[in-house]
């Protein structure tokens, strides 16, 4: 190359994971929110936060929600929906004591690993649950049957798991955790338990493997990797892990696109793009238009999987949609 031949820099671009963002779950609890504040008008309570999402969170509020931490912070009489992530019986049975109006939002996959829960506890097992000691799925899960769950919070915490008869265990999974990790506990677990038996169908959701396996696929060929989600959403935080695993020179976790520090973009000619499953699509479009605006074009979608599944909305709410009268 001579002298006078000018270098040019590579190309940049933004390559975009799908599926991304809301799942079936967010989605249907979200819309829970919004329709029973339409039909019983504000105030609306929900305990905790309806998904881990500030910005879902806020909005909910403008318009007319009340988040509070516990049952006994709702008035008597009131409405509350239980979040996504699922309650534990006690907290069914307060807000009874209170008579509150519920409206269980809890995923039906949360759902599917409370019933394994109860039916593995009756049939006399004990129950290695893995996921994150704290987290509100953790929480209502083990409320299921507190007498026979045993947490196990990834690979190096096999060892303290104490069981009462090694041939009667049966391993459960929080729903959000990374695939990856959550396996090799698992198989960790089969070394010390050799008759552990596994649940009937995977705990880990549909949605958290699918927008793991997207960001795995994006993840070798990119300088930085940007997960749009909040620190507290389980499944974002694994997508960051997940790419930086997966081969990203940089994996950041952003709230929101004020969240981007500028210097993380110096060098960073290919950067990937994907949101949490609690993430709504804005967003990510405004991250999207950030690096736009920036000389990275529109960003490049790479489709992983399509998705079709949807939940119905909670019983308890379609059940009082259906006596509501008819507009004329």
């Amino acid at each position: 190359m001579s002298a006078s031949t000018p270098v040019t820099e590579p190309r940049k671009r933004v390559l975009i994971a799908k599926p991304r963002g809301y799942c079936a779950g967010v989605d249907r609890a979200v819309q829970t929110v919004e329709m029973a504040l339409g039909h019983y008008g504000a105030p609306v309570y929900v305990r905790k936060q309806i998904v881990h999402n500030l910005h879902v969170v806020r909005t909910l509020e403008a318009q007319g929600a009340i988040f509070v931490e516990e049952t006994d912070e709702v008035p008597e009489g009131g409405v509350v929906v239980f979040s996504a992530h699922g309650v534990a019986p006690v907290v069914h049975a307060e807000a009874a004591q209170r008579q509150l109006r519920t409206i269980d939002a809890t995923c039906p996959l949360v759902t599917k690993v409370h019933n394994e829960a109860r039916r593995f506890a009756a049939e006399g097992f004990d129950i290695v649950l893995v996921g994150h000691e704290g987290h509100e799925e953790v929480i209502g899960t083990t409320g299921e049957a507190p007498d026979h769950i045993k947490l196990v919070d990834g690979p190096d915490d096999v060892a303290n798991v104490v069981v009462r008869d090694p041939a009667k265990v049966v391993w459960l999974s929080q729903t959000t955790l990374s695939v990856d990790e959550t396996m090799e506990t698992v198989r960790a677990l089969q070394n010390r338990f050799p008759l552990m038996q596994s649940p009937p169908s995977d705990d880990i959701c549909y949605a958290t493997q699918n927008r793991q396996a997207a960001v795995k696929s994006v993840a070798p060929q990119v300088d930085l990797f940007l997960v749009v989600g909040s620190s507290n959403s389980s499944n974002s935080v694994r997508m960051v892990e997940v790419a930086e695993a997966a081969g990203a020179k940089s994996a950041k976790l952003v709230e929101n696109v004020r969240a981007i520090d500028p210097t993380w973009l110096d060098g960073a000619y290919t950067i990937g793009l994907s949101s949490g499953a609690s993430v709504p699509e804005v967003l990510v479009a405004e991250v999207a238009q950030y690096l736009a605006d920036l000389g990275y074009g529109e960003p490049e979608e790479v489709n992983h999987i399509e998705e079709s599944l949807v939940f119905a909305l909670p019983q308890e709410l379609r059940r009082e949609l259906k006596l509501a009268p008819k507009s004329s």
